[in-house]
């Protein structure tokens, strides 16, 4: 099963009070440019692993716990190097890792299987289920590359 690769908001159901948030995703050069789809006053939420210096006067907070873990990473991008002897484009190499490599249901088990990363999953399921708008934050422009993000953002709906 492959993820929707659209970045933008999804309505989170709406809570017994009609008060619930929405879920969204964007990347940070969207941001730099003012051009994120995120609803004014989101809250932005950084799902890096190693950020740059760059990246956080960007965001409102980060919690690397969300980003895939150092050695899937580095996998993924010996992968890519790989591919890239082989003469493919940036976004070829990026998309051909990563369906090769499974980095869905390999990223999926991860979230799965860390506490940290499921309970922040589910504290910012609990700030859009009450009323906050938070909106998923890392590099990826996600109309050209596959992210994690987007399967971030799928999982974490799921418990709104």
């Amino acid at each position: 099963m492959t993820e929707p690769d659209a970045e933008g908001p999804t309505d989170a159901d709406e809570s017994a009070d009609g008060g619930a948030g929405t879920l969204s995703d964007t990347y940070a050069a969207a941001i730099q440019h003012d051009i994120a789809d995120v609803p004014d006053g989101a809250t932005l939420a950084g799902v890096v692993r190693t950020p740059t210096a760059w990246f956080h006067p960007l965001v409102d907070e980060n919690h690397p716990a969300l980003g895939p873990p150092e050695g899937m990473l580095s996998e993924f991008q010996d992968h890519r190097e790989d591919l890239e002897v082989r003469g493919m484009c940036d976004e070829g190499t990026h998309n051909a890792a990563w369906e090769e490599l499974d980095f869905v249901e390999e990223y999926r088990e991860y979230l799965d299987g860390s506490d940290e990363a499921q309970g922040v999953m589910e504290d910012l399921a609990d700030r859009v289920r009450s009323g906050e708008d938070v909106a998923l934050v890392c590099y990826e422009n996600t109309d050209s590359k596959r992210c994690h993000r987007t399967v971030l953002r799928d999982r974490i709906a799921e418990r709104i």
